[in-house]
């Protein structure tokens, strides 16, 4: 264990995040207490699946736990589930719980996650929603031949929800107010084919639809018209819960704000997961991600440095998505600001390619493998590099990725 290692460590968050920080500190040979206050009543567990696998009846729910019960014990780690922080006492290093009791800290890691945003409408409390095992339960319920289900939103989650749904026989409509799927990641002409996927799926989907009403029997859109459906579910993004940052005075702006080594304002506070917004060494600017492989990865970083080890998290942004026959991972970050064209390799129109995002400096800042694998690893260097490409060479399926740079 680290010369200057914390008397204790703290976990405040019962997800993919929170386990896995607890792992990463027995891991690197810590053997103080370590606490994780779950708020779920669950053991700790991944969140892709219950939009992909689980929802849709392939995968049993013991599959995204992230460790069995027994692991816990084995490993002297105390897992409080069903247990609410409501505060934190930077002053005396204690968190408060719900109950008015309070848990000591030496060190502390915020792993509180996000939860999905809620839209400003008449009837939106009745809409589901997707975050936790029991919303995803609630979801597959309202599948089945002769039902209907309204998506609202045209995100990954909504996107995902439809495919699967779709999948079970059932009507879906979905419902997105921009002009393509998956428009602020992807861009209008990389949205295009998931919005021609899902409608090749017999999805109706409706781009600039402007949703007025839930009511208790479907939707009302700001035109009058009514669409009938026996569930609704929203989802339109999510948003980081940093209430217990904020309230204790953290530094906080879309997420709780962390160094390279993900630790906040404060050096005994480190964050990690959906709620940090972590200065990246490689990408040179803030970046806030919602996906899993932050969860996964990012905490062994923040214990290598609350241990007193020189660490930073340099990974870039990953993601994957399955829907119908549509297999896709996405490796970097790209803005529309950013972007000044998409390059691509292979073929669109049967969903076999690979899509660059290039800046102005034909420098690639992300990559799309749909249906074509082993691209990551491959591309990863190139991005990384920072260095300009030959778009011509990069469309190019017969020139290998070490020979597009120019």
């Amino acid at each position: 264990m680290a010369e200057h290692a914390p008397d204790s460590v703290v976990i405040v968050g019962g997800g993919l995040a929170g386990a896995k920080a607890a792992e990463a500190l027995r891991d690197q040979g810590y053997g103080g207490p370590v606490t994780i206050l779950a708020a779920e009543d669950e053991l700790p567990y991944e969140r892709p699946p219950l939009s992909k696998g689980y929802l849709a009846g392939k995968d049993e729910f013991d599959k995204a736990l992230v460790h069995p019960e027994s692991w816990y014990a084995e490993h002297d780690v105390e897992l409080r589930r069903a247990t609410e922080v409501t505060a934190i006492d930077r002053a005396v290093h204690e968190v408060e719980l719900a109950d008015g009791s309070r848990v000591p800290y030496g060190v502390l890691i915020l792993a509180t996650g996000a939860e999905p945003r809620a839209l400003p409408l008449p009837g939106a409390d009745t809409a589901l929603t997707l975050r936790t095992h029991a919303d995803s339960d609630r979801i597959r319920a309202t599948f089945g031949e002769g039902r209907r289900l309204v998506v609202v939103g045209a995100g990954w989650i909504g996107l995902e929800v439809a495919a699967a749904a779709r999948g079970a026989g059932t009507d879906i409509v979905v419902l997105e107010a921009g002009e393509q799927p998956l428009l602020a990641v992807l861009g209008p002409e990389m949205g295009e084919v998931f919005a021609t996927l899902h409608r090749d799926h017999g999805v109706d989907l409706r781009l600039g639809a402007k949703l007025a009403e839930i009511t208790g029997s479907g939707v009302r859109l700001d035109d009058g018209e009514e669409i009938p459906a026996d569930a609704v579910v929203v989802g339109v993004g999510v948003r980081p819960r940093t209430e217990l940052a904020e309230a204790a005075g953290l530094e906080v702006d879309n997420g709780v704000l962390v160094d390279g080594s993900l630790r906040t304002s404060d050096p005994d506070i480190f964050a990690v997961g959906d709620i940090a917004n972590h200065d990246h060494p490689v990408l040179g600017h803030r970046v806030r991600v919602e996906h899993w492989a932050n969860a996964l990865n990012q905490p062994a970083t923040a214990v290598a440095a609350l241990l007193g080890g020189e660490a930073a998290y340099d990974r870039l942004p990953y993601f994957f998505s399955d829907q119908y026959d549509l297999g896709m991972e996405y490796v970097g970050h790209a803005t529309r600001d950013e972007t000044a064209r998409v390059v691509v390799r292979g073929d669109v129109g049967k969903r076999e390619f690979v899509a660059f995002w290039l800046d102005a400096g034909d420098r690639i800042l992300a990559a799309m493998n749909v249906n074509v694998w082993d691209v990551p690893d491959q591309v990863r260097p190139l991005i990384l590099a920072r260095t300009a490409v030959d778009p011509d060479k990069l469309a190019d399926p017969d020139t290998a990725y070490s020979d597009v740079a120019r």
